[in-house]
């Protein structure tokens, strides 16, 4: 198997794994088993993976990341808002 089709499917699972989290969180209203810490935790790992995919200018990292990034700020920001 080529390795862009591995990157490629690697890329969306990775980046599609929160998203039944986020729509859980989303229905139920209720963010109150979600870790802050591991949300900030991984979203500098994954902000992190973007910048080391800007830096090799390899768009399989940077958009799947940029991705999952996007989707762990939307869960974070739920979480903060919903503890207020």
């Amino acid at each position: 198997m080529n390795t862009d089709v591995i990157g490629l499917i690697a890329g969306v699972l990775t980046s599609f794994a929160m998203m039944p989290q986020l729509i859980k969180v989303i229905r139920t209203r209720n963010a109150d088993d979600i870790s802050i810490l591991t949300l900030i935790v991984l979203l500098s790992g994954l902000s992190l993976w973007v910048w080391y995919g800007i830096m090799k200018q390899d768009w399989q990292i940077i958009l799947s990341n940029a991705f999952a990034v996007l989707v762990n700020l939307s869960l974070l920001a739920y979480c903060i808002i919903s503890r207020k």
